[in-house]
């Protein structure tokens, strides 16, 4: 969309909740600035999308990331919501999924990151651990609900991934579910301590790679330069 020699526009997911300005309590479009601060640092420009957008903003776009965010509805991987399944938030799902289908469709350079590689794994066909410290083997996989936490990731020779990240990183753990299924997606990493799927990609895209961390949080700028380099054409 952009010219060349202009910053690649980056689309970002948003959130839509409750917020405090001054004296006024309203909801509010955000995201944490962690998300705009690499793009701009991986040299794109950063644009938020809320929840409710259509899919022809991919038109004024370059490229996309779904970020983070609250859990998406069970329905959407044909289980019944469980115990620990509360925050869902329709709109979102839809609109990040109307998002993802246009940006693989169009072949818009995507980048997934936690929620956004779920959704990515479910609309290929995938499923869900709805809870992990439930889930039989991962009751000990790291934080959540607030509570941050690292482990290692192995991430597997020839992929997209590791090109960009090399064989092995550590990553961050804010999430208290996991991938069981990437449907179609290429499984691309591991955790090291418990095997839980941390990444996946397509290599028939020009850029199409999910994680289940937060690489902006812990400088994992790597994968957001990727993104707009190939959002830039190159």
């Amino acid at each position: 969309m952009s010219v060349a020699t202009h910053a690649p526009v980056i689309g970002i997911t948003s959130c839509k909740r409750p917020s405090t300005f001054g004296s006024w309590n309203i909801d509010a479009v955000i995201l944490p600035a962690t998300y705009t601060n690499a793009v701009k640092e991986a040299g794109g420009e950063p644009l938020l999308l809320p929840p409710g957008c259509s899919a022809s903003i991919l038109g004024n776009i370059d490229g996309l990331v779904v970020a983070g965010g609250p859990d998406l509805q069970s329905t959407l991987y044909g289980q019944e919501p469980g115990e620990y399944t509360v925050e869902t938030y329709p709109e979102q799902d839809e609109s990040e999924a109307a998002l993802i289908q246009g940006a693989i469709e169009h072949d818009i350079p995507l980048l997934g990151i936690c929620r956004g590689m779920q959704m990515m794994c479910v609309l290929h066909g995938g499923s869900m651990h709805q809870h992990l410290p439930m889930t039989p083997g991962f009751e000990e996989h790291g934080g959540w609900d607030g509570v941050a936490t690292e482990h290692g990731v192995d991430i597997i020779e020839g992929t997209i991934l590791q090109s960009i990240m090399g064989s092995h990183v550590i990553a961050n753990s804010t999430h208290h579910q996991g991938v069981s299924d990437p449907g179609s997606l290429r499984i691309n990493a591991h955790s090291s301590h418990d095997s839980l799927i941390e990444g996946v990609e397509r290599n028939d895209l020009r850029f199409c790679v999910g994680v289940q961390w937060h690489p902006e949080r812990i400088g994992h700028l790597g994968l957001y330069r990727a993104l707009v380099e190939a959002a830039r054409g190159s």
